[in-house]
């Protein structure tokens, strides 16, 4: 069956650590894919406003996107479906939060993190980007929230007994590790693989017609829910061994190629 949708997480997967902008090599690569009729775009934890200006202001390669962990639903440009977080829940997180050492929540209003508990030190270390352009607030948002973070410091360890104890404690959310001290936080039920089953119907797309790249934790939901899974060689154990294919390392980049060759009407995966 030919391959009708690629999606592919930014961080560490097209978008080396440190970086502002995925390769030019990356940027032809999607350009060549839709060219061949192919749909493509990301899948990110990343909240939509923030996702152009990784592709060098191209919209073209983000017209359909999987934005803020499916909570923005992208296609031809449009916003097609938002879900927000309640705030009862964030709230409730962040009395957890505030009690746990090192620890901070985010919330973002557009494209400002707002930093509601924690401190600036504290996540400087775990996102930069976020602790340089982040705006310190005495609560939670009353407006709508889409996107919301969770950071933790140290040993790796305490990040999975927060998320551990958040995803117990706070029923309405669920929280999952994008990095081993950043987590995301979404609707109970809801993430990059539901809002994936959600945008196929909408474009009539199955399963099998999709392949999708990852390199984490919150990427799993994505691979659980297609047969064309591909995990870049730097991913987390987790995400390589939930993936079908496995590819090259995001330095190297490896998505860049196999799409190119996806765009060729070839097959880039063995193995």
């Amino acid at each position: 069956m030919a391959i009708k949708l690629v999606l592919t997480d930014i961080d560490a997967t097209i978008l080396p650590r440190g970086e502002r902008e995925v390769s030019a090599r990356t940027v032809r690569a999607f350009n060549q894919a839709l060219d061949a009729g192919l749909v493509v775009g990301p899948a990110s934890g990343r909240g939509y406003a923030w996702i152009p200006a990784f592709f060098g202001e191209d919209a073209r390669c983000c017209a359909t996107a999987l934005a803020t962990n499916g909570l923005q639903i992208y296609s031809a440009g449009e916003k097609i479906l938002e879900r927000t977080l309640p705030r009862a829940a964030l709230m409730q997180m962040r009395e957890i939060v505030a009690e746990t050492p090192g620890a901070g929540l985010l919330c973002f209003d557009e494209v400002r993190p707002l930093l509601v508990e924690g401190a600036v030190e504290d996540l400087a270390p775990i996102f930069p980007a976020y602790a340089q352009s982040c705006v310190p607030v005495d609560d939670v948002p009353a407006s709508p929230v889409v996107k919301a973070n969770v950071f933790m410091g140290g040993d790796a360890s305490k990040t999975t007994a927060l998320v551990a104890r958040l995803n117990e404690e706070v029923c309405e959310v669920d929280v999952d590790r994008a990095l081993p001290h950043f987590s995301n936080v979404m609707p109970r039920g809801w993430n990059k693989g539901t809002a994936l089953v959600w945008l196929c119907g909408h474009l009539g797309i199955a399963p099998e017609e999709v392949v999708v790249f990852g390199d984490a934790d919150n990427d799993l939901p994505l691979f659980a829910h297609v047969p064309h899974s591909v995990a870049v060689a730097n991913a987390t154990p987790e995400a390589a061994r939930a993936a079908r294919w496995h590819i090259g390392s995001c330095e190297d980049d490896a998505v860049a190629q196999a799409l190119e060759v996806l765009a060729s009407g070839g097959w880039p995966f063995e193995g």
